[in-house]
């Protein structure tokens, strides 16, 4: 396994990742988003995008929890804390793409089947037709909660302590 890479094979029911950021791997993007406690307990309340009212509010709490983490000199929640920043632009955009939610038509998905985690994960109708964008698909309501996310994400993660942290998490807990 790369050292960069998600460690899903954690039992992520017991390890309390505030006590043990040792197991803690940034990974790719928002792998991880939804099992690390406990701050998935901390920020998911306040994970909510359906209107650009809401996302607005939701982004500038879950930003508020990403700094306070900083402060803290908790990595690990601050990472956490940008990567629902990151999930609210992906999944306002899905829904602003396709309103349903769903990209892909029924299909039989063949080309990840028998790859492991995380490259076998996502729609099991992948290898169907991709579902026509809304009309509305850059200027909807939807558009602009995944917008007001985005900011948000870009933020945290071109944040200079955040970049720090960063840094620093990875000379203490990633080896050669």
């Amino acid at each position: 396994m790369a050292k960069n890479a998600f460690d899903y094979s954690l039992d992520f029911e017991t390890v309390d990742f505030r006590r043990q950021p040792e197991f803690y791997r940034i990974g790719v993007g928002e792998q991880g988003v939804l099992l690390v406690q406990p701050y998935k307990s901390e920020i998911l309340p306040h994970w909510r995008f359906r209107t650009e009212a809401l996302a607005t509010e939701s982004a500038r709490i879950i930003y508020g929890l990403f700094e306070g983490y900083l402060e803290a000199g908790d990595f690990v929640g601050a990472d956490m804390a940008r990567k629902f920043l990151q999930m609210g632009f992906t999944r306002a955009r899905r829904y602003a793409n396709h309103g349903s939610g769903r990209k892909y038509e029924k299909g039989q998905r063949q080309d990840t089947e028998n790859l492991p985690y995380p490259y076998s994960s996502g729609s099991k109708n992948k290898g169907g037709r991709i579902r026509p964008r809304e009309v509305d698909a850059l200027t909807g309501e939807k558009a602009r909660a995944a917008e007001i996310f985005k900011g948000y994400w870009f933020r945290a993660k071109d944040n200079p302590e955040y970049l720090r942290q960063k840094a620093r998490f990875k000379e203490m807990y990633y080896t050669q």
